[in-house]
This record gives structure tokens, C-alpha cells and sequence, in this order.
């Protein structure tokens, strides 16, 4: 009897197959190429058989032609830094649609003339913070930060108070940031305590100017003291501010938070922000402040290098002229709504037999913001042991373990994606299906582009 190993198909005959010209116009030839030659080797091994290789190729095939995986974000923290950040609207989602191909992004169509980059996004920043002389958009904080170092502060003093020298992700120090850009730092006060007279004894005829970091991951309480920036702004230099969270106008639920609008009112020179927290837009370092000191910075050599490019500036836009984005949409969810919402899925659940129950529980701001501030909210509370299973899952489910409950926090859960939750934790259930969730049906998860099951 002939084994059946030895009539693997050839790659060009499987490449051939009609079944797999979708996936090849979606994927590229040589994602599906690699698969089918990853399938040849399992029938060569006896773990398929030839005449299923197609059908094992088309489920194995990825649904983009990118690593990045989708993810329901079930954490609870409404701005998950290790999760991208904000979610993009789908105003600003469309936008990168538009972007993604020519656009006029850098051209007057009625002259025919160049124009100015990124003119819609820096009119609409403009037009949401009017306290604001100009703006600038650079591709992160960080960046926006070590431009204005090297614009107001070439070869001269940085006066920083010592309790604000922070450390932001992954490792990155905010002075050692500074200090790339040749500045020297001037350190002020104490760790728990700073005062206005610290910074008068600092300021010389080196000094380039007084930089005020909000400390938005930590708090120092008890014996402290620190100077507002309206008090900072009585100093003869110029008063730079990095807000970090990119809140552009105050917030009930984030009365420490600063924002753009009133440190600019409170007298500070230029403010600097991120695009992609609680503002909820695509990755950015946003400038406010006065019109002369943020064209300087526009016009310095490393702009150039700091660069936004036309996707970004699309999704800014978007967001700015938008409906809510999902980041404030999540922050201002009431929390009988979540109630509600936490309940019909649970009960969904249960009905299928899925050990599953609503429970109350507490969100975060995250990214670095509010770290204080806890929001009540609902979630779904499954075993454990199903948390690890439901990262591993189509598509990936991330909740937090507590005790022996995982909790799925619809806080940071769209209400769209209710019934995909729900289909998540059935399948590690184990279970057909569930009833009465969301819309009250329940759908298998749909084929790809490329032919394999998995949800859009």
C-alpha cells in the first residue's frame, strides 16, 4: 500500500488552488506560501492528510497580514499602555482609510501649490484649545518634550524641582531624556517639599527655562509642598509644562488632572501633552502655547526628525472633529448602564450553562494618569483559570485575575463587543452557545478574508 506521505501536492500546484486566491490578494503570496510549505512538512510528518492540505492552510492562515492581533480589553484600565493606548474611533479609524492612500496632505488643490503640512489636524487642535497662540504636533510626548529642550534650552540650564524627576515607561527617565539635548539640569527643592523661593535662588542668566512635569503615575502624600504653575509664571523665563495625559479641558471625574486650557491660562509659556491618552487619539506629542516660542520650535532642524506622518495626522484630526472616542466614551459610562450591560451578559451566560455572574468592581484611568482615581463599574466574573485561556483565545480576551474569579470589566469593553465577549468565554467554556446576549442571538464567529474561521 502506497503512503499517502509520499504524495505531498507541489507548492506551485497548491498556490494554484483557487481556493487560495482570496488569501493570496489579501496576505501576499509569500504569507501563504510560507504556510502551505509549514502544512507540507505536517503531511510529510503523517499529521495531515494531502488531500486536506488546502482546507489545513486555509485555517492556519493569519486574518491580516500583520502580527498584531485584535484584543478585547476586559482590564478595566480605560488607557492600557501594554494594549496600544487609546482605541481609535471609528471616525479616526476611517480617516486612515482616506490617509492611507495620496491625499493632499502637504498640497492646495485650488493652486497647485505645496501648502502646510497637516493643516486640518492643527486647525482642529487649534480650535479645541483657543487658549493656545499655536500649536505643534510631534510624534510623542517625549519628543515634544526633548524638542523644546533643544529649541529653549541649547547649552543652557533646565530648572526642574527634584520631586519631579519622573520615570515613565518601560525604563525612560525623564532628566536623562532632558540631558540628551545637551541642557544642563538644575535641580530644586526636595522630593517631598519645593517652594517658589527654590526656583528664584535657581534662575540665572544660564537659565533656559523653568519645566513643571506633572507626576501623573505616582503621588507623594503627607509632608509636601510643590508651586502651581500660576505662581511659576511670575518668574522672569520662560515656563514650560508637560501635562502628560493630554486632558485639553478639565474633567469632573479628574479634578487633579491638569489640562491644557487652564495652564495656559495660568500663565505657561508652552504645554506639552500626549495625543494617544485620555485625549483618545492615535500616538502623539502635542505643543500649545505661544505663537513665537511654537514657531521656534517648528522651525528647529530636529523637527524634521519628529515628524508626524499623514496617517497620524488623519486619526488627530478625526478625533478631534469627531464623535466621542472610545476612551472618554468609557471614562463617562454610567454605571447603571454598565450594570445592565454586565447582567444580560452574565445571565446569556448562565443560561448556557457557563459559570458566570455580574459583579461590581473598580477601573482605572491608566496611562499614567489619575492614579488615584478609581471608577466604579461591572464586569463579568468567570473562574480563573479561563483568564490565561482567554488571552490565548480568537480573539484574545484580557481580564484581571482576582482570588480564584477572573473579572471582565465592561468598562473597557465596547457595548458592540458584548456578544464577541460572550462567544469568547463560551468557546473556553466549552459550551454551544449563548442566548439572549447583546443584540439576543448569538453567531458563530465569521470566516476571514483568507477563509479561517475567526471573528472581523
Amino acid at each position: 500500500m502506497t503512503d499517502a506521505r509520499r504524495h505531498v501536492p507541489r507548492t506551485d500546484v497548491v498556490l494554484a488552488d483557487p481556493r487560495l486566491a482570496e488569501a493570496i490578494r489579501a496576505l501576499g503570496r509569500t504569507a501563504v506560501k510560507a504556510t502551505i510549505v509549514a502544512t507540507q512538512q505536517r503531511v510529510r510528518a503523517g499529521e495531515v492528510h494531502p488531500e486536506s492540505l488546502v482546507d489545513v492552510v486555509l485555517s492556519a492562515l493569519p486574518e491580516h497580514a500583520t502580527t498584531l492581533r485584535r484584543v478585547v480589553n476586559a482590564t478595566g484600565v480605560i488607557v492600557h499602555t501594554n494594549l496600544g493606548r487609546a482605541p481609535l474611533s471609528a471616525a479616526a479609524r476611517d480617516a486612515l482609510d482616506v490617509a492611507a492612500g495620496t491625499t493632499d496632505v502637504e498640497f492646495d488643490l485650488a493652486t497647485g501649490e505645496r501648502a502646510r503640512r497637516g493643516r486640518g489636524a492643527l486647525a482642529a487642535l487649534a480650535n479645541a484649545v483657543p487658549d493656545a497662540g499655536a500649536v505643534h504636533v510631534v510624534n510623542n510626548n517625549a519628543a515634544a518634550l526633548l524638542l523644546t529642550a533643544l529649541t529653549l534650552a541649547p547649552g543652557a540650564e533646565i530648572v526642574l524641582s527634584r520631586g519631579e524627576f519622573v520615570e515613565i515607561g518601560d525604563g525612560f527617565r525623564i532628566p536623562e531624556l532632558l540631558a540628551a539635548s545637551g541642557a544642563r539640569l538644575r535641580e530644586v527643592g526636595t522630593t517631598n517639599r519645593t517652594t517658589l523661593r527654590d526656583y528664584q535662588a535657581a534662575i540665572g542668566p544660564d537659565t533656559g527655562f523653568v519645566l513643571k512635569i506633572h507626576p501623573s503615575n505616582f503621588v507623594v502624600s503627607g509632608f509636601t509642598a510643590s508651586v502651581g504653575v500660576r505662581e511659576l509664571a511670575t518668574l522672569d523665563v520662560p515656563l514650560v509644562v508637560d501635562i502628560g495625559s493630554g486632558l485639553l479641558a478639565p474633567h469632573p471625574l479628574l479634578p487633579d488632572e491638569p489640562d491644557a486650557a487652564s495652564t495656559l491660562r495660568a500663565g505657561a509659556t508652552l504645554v506639552t501633552a500626549s495625543g494617544d491618552k485620555l485625549l483618545g487619539g492615535p500616538q502623539a506629542g502635542l505643543l500649545f502655547g505661544s505663537s513665537e516660542v511654537v514657531e521656534r520650535v517648528r522651525r528647529h532642524p530636529a523637527a524634521r526628525a519628529m515628524r508626524v506622518d499623514k496617517l497620524t495626522l488623519a486619526a488627530l484630526e478625526a478625533t478631534l472633529r469627531g464623535p466621542t472616542p472610545p476612551v472618554r466614551a468609557a471614562l463617562d459610562a454610567a454605571e447603571d448602564e454598565l450594570r445592565i450591560r454586565a447582567e444580560k451578559v452574565a445571565a446569556g451566560l448562565a443560561g448556557s450553562g457557563v459559570d458566570a455572574e455580574a459583579v461590581r468592581c473598580r477601573s482605572a484611568v491608566g496611562g499614567g494618569g489619575a492614579p488615584e482615581v478609581e471608577l466604579p463599574s461591572w464586569g463579568v466574573a468567570v473562574p480563573a483559570a479561563w483568564g490565561q485561556r482567554l488571552r490565548v483565545g480568537t480573539p484574545p480576551v484580557v481580564g484581571r485575575v482576582h482570588g480564584h474569579r477572573c473579572v471582565l470589566d465592561l468598562r473597557t469593553v465596547d457595548p458592540a463587543e458584548d456578544a464577541t465577549l460572550a462567544v469568547a468565554v463560551t468557546a473556553v467554556a466549552g459550551v454551544a452557545g449563548v442566548a439572549g446576549v447583546a443584540d439576543g442571538s448569538s453567531h458563530p464567529p465569521a470566516p476571514n478574508r483568507a477563509g479561517a474561521p475567526g471573528p472581523r
